[in-house]
């Protein structure tokens, strides 16, 4: 019998299966106000999907959290040079 290997995610899987974050604990990507963001960056910095993650928060206008690595201020930056 041969082996199958799966090369490129399957067509109908989104990258929300795919990111880090959804195997962690969801607490640490809403800190409260003044709490750190450090532990989420640290697992989106290994996140194979951490490009589309951004883009997506960037796209739906997302007000809070720590998406693609980036917190709520670090997105607004970013959005503001873009312009």
């Amino acid at each position: 019998m041969r082996e199958l290997f799966l090369v490129e995610p399957i067509a109908d899987e989104n990258w929300q299966d795919r990111a880090l974050c959804a195997q962690t604990d969801p607490e640490a990507f809403f800190p409260e106000k003044g709490g750190s963001t450090r532990e989420a960056k640290k697992v989106c910095l290994t996140c194979d999907v951490r490009n589309e993650c951004l883009e997506s928060a960037l796209m739906n206008d997302e007000r809070f959290g720590i998406w693609g690595g980036l917190s709520e201020r670090e997105r607004r930056k970013l959005k503001k040079r873009a312009v």
